[in-house]
């Protein structure tokens, strides 16, 4: 069983540090060897590209823009009326995936329009969505690249989140029918919205692209106080042959370097993966 590869999530890590050059330099002195960004795109692509090739990193996974923010977009994969907007973000996404060497795309689903049932939208907001993967999945495979579905948990995150269940996430997926679109696990959310972290690991790895990690409640790191034993999920992840990368998307409880403990205690245990894996 080989040791899990583990990347930096810097839209959460070294909150301390302004821009992402300089926490891309401080994850590869940290000991990491990928990285990970929600959305890159305040800086120009080609120095993003340089800057993770000067840290000794690699970009493994980024999102989609988000839409408009302010007035309340988180995601538009599902939002109806909003489908040239997602087409227009698409393909600002690839742009950046090609330039940086980045694998995969996170397509966000977006959130149930304000004053709008869920029940009542859900049917609706499924077709668009559908339309959307479908659309994204032939772009992404003409690039090699993959297209992840995060479920996040409306209980506590996001109420107003359309994709809220890895049981949801599975079945749009077996409905889209595209090799190039996987399931991203947020452990977090997970646990949040269903726990059988168990049973549910085990269903639906064979579907998952990448995986994130945080403890529950508090959403620090895997070793601060809360819900999860993170040594027996990392465990369960080797044992079930997991080959993709562990996102480390977690609220730093104090310094992002001294909270690593836990990382530097697993590479002390494990060892830490070849290059070539």
């Amino acid at each position: 069983m080989a040791p899990l590869r583990f990347s930096a999530n810097l839209s959460w890590l070294f909150p301390e540090l302004p821009g992402l050059p300089a926490r891309l330099r401080a994850a590869g002195s940290a000991g990491f060897e990928a990285a990970e960004v929600a959305w890159p795109y305040a800086e120009p692509p080609e120095a993003l590209a340089l800057a993770a090739r000067d840290a000794g990193l690699r970009l493994v996974l980024i999102n989609m823009p988000p839409g408009d923010q302010e007035k309340g977009e988180m995601g538009l994969g599902a939002v109806p009326g909003r489908q040239a907007a997602f087409r227009e973000g698409l393909e600002q996404a690839v742009r950046y995936a090609k330039a940086l060497g980045c694998p995969r795309i996170h397509l966000m689903a977006g959130r149930v329009p304000p004053g709008a049932d869920r029940a009542a939208a859900r049917g609706e907001m499924e077709m668009v969505f559908l339309e959307n993967l479908r659309h994204a999945a032939g772009v992404l495979a003409q690039e090699n690249l993959v297209g992840l579905l995060e479920p996040i948990n409306t209980r506590v995150t996001d109420p107003q989140y359309f994709l809220d269940t890895p049981q949801q996430a599975a079945a749009i997926l077996e409905k889209v029918g595209r090799p190039n679109l996987q399931l991203q696990m947020d452990i977090f959310h997970w646990q949040i919205m269903d726990g059988n972290l168990t049973a549910n690991i085990r269903k639906f790895l064979p579907i998952v692209g990448h995986v994130q990690v945080a403890q529950v409640p508090g959403r620090g790191e895997p070793d601060s106080p809360g819900e999860l034993h993170f040594p027996y999920l990392f465990q369960l992840l080797e044992d079930e042959g997991y080959q993709g990368f562990v996102g480390c998307e977690y609220r730093p409880q104090g310094d992002t370097a001294e909270g690593l403990r836990w990382l530097r205690s697993y590479w002390d245990r494990r060892g830490r993966p070849q290059a070539s894996q």
